[in-house]
C-alpha cells in the first residue's frame, strides 16, 4: 500500500513507516487507548453483550443496510439478557443507542445530516467476540487520543459519523469536524472497490499507466 500510494504521488508526515508525535500509529500497538476507552463505555452502562451470531442478526434485522453501509439494523434482541445467558457462551459488546434520538451534524461538503436512532442505525458492536475493539470505537479512540480535527472519508460512511457522535458524547469527547467525499464509480455508476474488481492502482501501474496520466483523468 505505501509503495503504490508513494508512485502515485501521495507523501505523508506522519505514519507507522515514518513515526511521528502520537506514535504507535499500527492499531495492533494501541490496544491500551482501546481497552480504556472500552472499560469507560461499560462503566458508563452504554454497552451490553450481545451472543446473536451473523445468522441471526440477519434473520431477525428489522430493515436491511443500505446500499453503502455494511450493517443491518440490529432489532436489540439481547438487550434484556441476563448474565446467566452468556455465561460459557461468545459475545460481542454492543452500544444501546437511544431510540428514536436524531443525530445531527453539519458536513463540510454535503451539508446538513441527521440520522434517527432506530431507524437509520441500530445498536452496533463496538467490542469484538475475537476481544479486539470494533471499527466504530476504534475510530474514536484513535482520532480523540491524536488530536484529528478534521476527518476526511467517503460518503458510504455518513451512517457511521451519526454511530461514531454517539460514541464521542458518551466517552465525553469533543467530536472533529467531517467531510464526506462523494465516491469514485465506473461508467455503470457502480463505487470503485475490491469487491466489484475494481482496478487497483497495482494494477494501473502494471498496465504501463503512469501517475502523471492518472492524476490528469481524474482531475487531481
Amino acid at each position: 500500500m505505501y509503495e503504490d500510494l508513494r508512485w502515485f504521488g501521495f507523501d505523508w508526515q506522519e505514519g507507522p513507516d515514518v513515526g511521528g508525535p502520537f506514535a504507535p500509529y499500527s492499531q495492533s500497538d494501541r490496544m491500551p487507548c482501546y481497552r480504556s476507552a472500552f472499560e469507560k463505555l461499560k462503566a458508563g452502562g452504554f454497552v451490553y453483550a450481545c451472543t446473536c451470531s451473523r445468522k441471526d442478526i440477519a434473520a431477525a434485522a428489522r430493515a436491511p443496510h443500505a446500499e453503502d453501509d455494511a450493517e443491518p439494523i440490529y432489532p436489540g434482541t439481547c438487550r434484556a439478557n441476563p448474565k446467566s445467558e452468556i455465561r460459557n457462551r461468545k459475545y460481542s459488546w454492543r452500544f444501546r443507542i437511544p431510540d428514536g434520538e436524531s443525530v445531527a451534524f453539519t458536513d463540510g461538503n454535503l451539508g446538513p445530516q441527521a440520522m434517527h436512532a432506530g431507524r437509520d442505525f441500530g445498536d452496533f458492536v463496538v467490542w469484538r467476540q475475537d476481544d479486539f475493539p470494533a471499527y466504530q470505537l476504534a475510530c474514536v479512540a484513535d482520532d480523540a487520543a491524536m488530536g484529528v480535527t478534521e476527518v476526511v472519508r467517503g460518503a458510504d460512511l455518513l451512517v457511521s459519523t451519526a454511530r461514531q457522535l454517539l460514541l464521542y458524547h458518551a466517552l465525553g469527547l469533543t467530536p472533529p469536524q467531517f467531510f464526506h467525499c462523494e465516491l469514485m464509480r465506473d461508467k455503470a455508476g457502480v463505487r470503485l472497490a475490491k469487491r466489484y474488481d475494481a482496478l487497483s492502482l497495482r494494477e494501473l501501474k502494471a498496465r504501463g499507466k503512469s501517475p502523471a496520466v492518472l492524476r490528469a483523468g481524474w482531475n487531481l
